[in-house]
């Protein structure tokens, strides 16, 4: 079977910080977390082996179109076994760099006869059944049809591989392990290079590939040794012929547009199971060697397993359970989720060959534009010191190369998908207090730079179009920029991103008691009310009108409309419109105008004003979901699902999250709605289920009732816990309408929390029945919004953002205060 859970009823989840082999009588976390979630239909996660961020990730690689991640469960064969990836990603698939690939032997022991190439090995030798597959944390399994088991487990920067061989099946007497130069997309750019010691069997080499999502190119290293049988001979493979007597090997780029195969391979003398340890370095073959010398010395699998697996139990065990009588896929859910948002971005900290100022590097932000929104957000609460890495790692990248990065993949800097929400980032972290070591005061320089100078090519870093911006107060549809370049489409949703990312900024300003830059962001965080178009109407393909009117639309330097159908780019557009990064694309981003209608997440009051008041703002964004317009499977329909809670109807967020799980996410292979997008889906998962959402860039949790009895978060610096509690849970979810709620005791009526919930572990308390009720409805409820809330039963909110709060560092607590 391909889900290796042990499911240990319903109980209330307690941690208990021992070892895994004293834990029997406890829970364990990692008993729930199943790794094959969204191994099919395009989820692309990584299902293998690998660490916290850990830049070894160990699995099998399929040859399907959707090998993002390296493996499948879509029934395409096994081309290899490497130890770098990627999880979650769109667009080209990423690393699998020079993989094995092993075999009971050669046919009569002529290693010619053997398939070098993985386009002919993988057909004819990479089948498998997938009830062989096994997955936990920090270990990953499969067996060949051919009768090899190959197991896996990591450090940080190695993996260690164990292959099992039949002791008959194949046609010769000695097994062989090959290692080839290319990677999972055949993007190897120049020579390639590998050597292998005749006496050891050492294989060491090397080769320069193209970086996804991005126009950079990188190199990578491998060092790889062998343990366990002894060594038979070795030699080079060229395409599909091989030699034992020569030993070290140069290869182009390509024959006839496709990497020329090529690679190393060692025989063995017996069917005695092979550990391979593959060492791994983006510095040199050397350093790949000392990794895998300091992390593996002795080949022990199941001391490096361990090691890995409680890395993880450490990770997952500040947040508990009790589950309430609510069935266990619920809570393999949840915790699949909270594992999916640690495999990426990756720690390649001493490992970059460009700048190495002792300070953290991360990698692999696919994109900042996904992982802002939730991602970041939940690490913020379970794991603030890798948290604050990340942001020292991303101030870091602004030292050296001038800009704050969107998209960040093997030392290349990605394609700006949006705004520079990066900003994003940085505001949440400092607003939140996260410090360990950060250079805020270079933080805040960065993101200024990001509002302030346009960068020559602003496709990969920064903003585009900032003189219109700042003379206009919007992008124009086809502006005239002279001063820097990039694809001139999206005016609409970078507009709407950049009036946010002001308001990020202001934020932060506001806690540095610098009025000047407060009042300055705050003024251009309004913006985005220069695209709206109050008597835009917008209709169905088949011309029926949607019956509502009033959408942002594109305008020209001359401050005239242009026109894009609202519907473009929706879940429900059947026309192959174009809205990502290619010239032809339109206004906005991987998202319709109908769903950007609503991404205002700072003045909520303001837009639901301009949507005719509370009542039309519900129909609304209830003809959203209902219709379909929207795809939970893109992030920028994350916070649609909780708005409600702006016009004071926080019972319909709780109901639209249960419309979306299990219906969208639940606990198969094909149990995702697109790509994980390095755990943006898993963190949407965890929020949600967990009963608290975030308004990313701003202290505001929205609060819903949690998918379980309760849960408990403590907070891994202050130590305390915080908890959630349902009364008169129901686990067949009829009861899901807070109707009162107590924190810490004392009555509670706001339909929302800050951060300080965490850190000072409070107890809140929620009664639910099974119909809404006025609880979280006043107007002196609402989450915080610039402009005021109106129209709320012939009441008028005069609620406007004055004071911005007090940022929670170097004490914890200070709540945000709103006037």
């Amino acid at each position: 079977m391909y889900s290796f859970n042990l499911r240990l009823g319903s109980v209330v989840l307690t941690f208990v910080a021992t070892a895994i082999g004293n834990a029997a009588a406890a829970f364990d976390p990692l008993s729930y977390v199943d790794q094959l979630i969204g191994s099919r239909n395009g989820g692309n996660i990584f299902p293998g082996a690998t660490l916290p961020y850990g830049m070894a990730k160990a699995v099998a690689d399929t040859t399907s179109g959707s090998n993002q991640g390296g493996f499948t469960l879509d029934g395409t064969p096994i081309s290899g076994f490497s130890a770098m990836h990627d999880s979650g990603t769109g667009g080209s698939p990423s690393l699998g760099n020079f993989p094995l690939f092993p075999y009971v032997s050669c046919p009569g022991d002529d290693i010619d006869r053997c398939d070098f190439p993985k386009r002919t090995r993988a057909p004819r030798h990479g089948q498998f059944n997938a009830s062989s597959v096994v997955a936990r944390p920090g270990y990953f399994e499969v067996t060949l049809n051919t009768g090899i088991r190959a197991a896996m487990t990591t450090t940080v920067h190695a993996a260690l591989f164990r292959f099992s061989f039949p002791a008959t099946g194949g046609d010769g007497t000695y097994p062989l392990i090959l290692q080839d130069l290319t990677d999972l997309s055949d993007s190897r750019q120049d020579n390639g290079t590998v050597s292998v010691d005749a006496s050891t069997g050492r294989i060491t080499g090397s080769g320069r590939f193209q970086s996804s999502f991005s126009q950079g190119q990188y190199v990578s290293y491998f060092c790889t040794d062998f343990s366990g049988s002894q060594i038979h001979d070795s030699g080079i493979f060229v395409n599909s012929r091989a030699t034992t007597d020569v030993k070290n090997l140069t290869i182009s780029r390509s024959i006839n547009g496709y990497p020329l195969p090529g690679g190393a391979f060692v025989r063995f003398a017996s069917t005695d199971p092979v550990f391979a340890r593959v060492g791994l370095s983006f510095i040199s073959s050397e350093q790949a060697c000392s990794n895998a010398e300091a992390e593996i010395p002795d080949y022990d699998f199941a001391g490096i397993e361990q090691t890995a697996y409680n890395a993880w139990q450490q990770k997952l065990s500040p947040i508990t359970i009790s589950q309430g009588g609510v069935d266990d896929d619920f809570v393999t859910n949840f915790y699949s989720g909270i594992y999916r948002t640690m495999v990426n971005p990756q720690n390649y900290t001493g490992e970059n060959p460009y700048f190495n100022t002792g300070e953290p590097y991360f990698d692999s932000f696919y994109c900042l534009w996904d992982s802002f929104r939730s991602q970041i957000p939940f690490l913020t609460i379970l794991d603030p010191d890798s948290v604050a890495e990340m942001i020292r790692s991303l101030i870091d990248t602004y030292r050296y190369e001038g800009w704050l990065p969107d998209c960040r993949m093997t030392f290349s800097k990605g394609y700006t998908q949006g705004g520079s929400n990066a900003d994003v980032i940085l505001a949440d972290g400092y607003i939140k207090g996260i410090n360990a070591g950060i250079d805020w005061d270079t933080g805040y320089e960065a993101v200024v730079k990001d509002a302030e100078v346009e960068p020559f090519d602003w496709s990969a870093n920064g903003r585009g179009g900032l003189d219109s911006w700042k003379g206009l107060g919007y992008i124009p549809v086809e502006d005239l920029d002279v001063k820097g370049f990039g694809t001139m489409t999206r005016s609409i949703s970078r507009t709407l991103e950049y009036a946010y990312n002001d308001f990020t900024i202001a934020q932060w300003a506001k806690l540095r008691n610098d009025t000047g830059d407060t009042e300055k962001y705050l003024r251009s965080s309004e913006n985005w009310k220069s695209l709206y178009k109050s008597d835009q109407t917008s209709n169905f393909a088949n011309g029926q009108n949607t019956g509502f009117t009033g959408f942002f639309q594109p305008k020209y330097l001359n401050a005239t409309w242009g026109y894009q159908d609202p519907l473009w780019c929706s879940n429900i557009d059947n026309a192959g419109t174009v809205c990502s990064l290619q010239n032809t694309a339109h206004e906005t981003f991987e998202s319709s105008i109908w769903e950007y209608g609503f991404f205002v997440p700072h003045n909520q009051g303001d837009l639901i004003t301009l949507y005719g008041g509370p009542d039309r703002f519900v129909r609304r964004l209830d003809f959203l979901h209902d219709q379909n317009i929207t795809y939970i499977g893109n992030e920028p329909a994350f916070l649609t699902v909780f708005q409600y809670h702006y016009a004071g109807r926080p019972g319909l967020s709780a109901r639209r999250s249960h419309f979306y799980i299990p219906r969208y996410f639940d606990t198969t292979p094909e149990g995702l709605p697109g790509n994980d997008d390095s755990g943006a889906m898993g963190s949407f998962v965890a929020f949600s289920m967990m009963g608290l959402f975030p308004n990313p860039g701003q202290n505001v949790y929205l609060i819903t009732p949690p998918f379980f009895e309760s849960v408990n978060i403590t907070h891994p610096q202050t130590g305390n816990t915080a908890t959630i509690r349902n009364v008169n849970f129901d686990p067949t979810y009829s009861a899901i309408y807070i109707q009162s709620a107590t924190l810490n005791g004392e009555p509670y009526t706001r339909n929302w929390i800050d951060h300080s919930f965490f850190t000072e572990g409070k107890e809140l308390v929620l009664t639910l029945g099974r119909n809404e009720s006025t609880w979280g409805t006043a107007v002196e409820d609402l989450p915080p919004s610039i402009g005021e809330y109106t129209g709320f039963n012939r009441t008028s909110s005069r609620r406007k953002l004055r004071s911005i709060g007090s940022r929670y560092a170097p004490s914890f607590g200070q709540e945000m205060r709103f006037v």
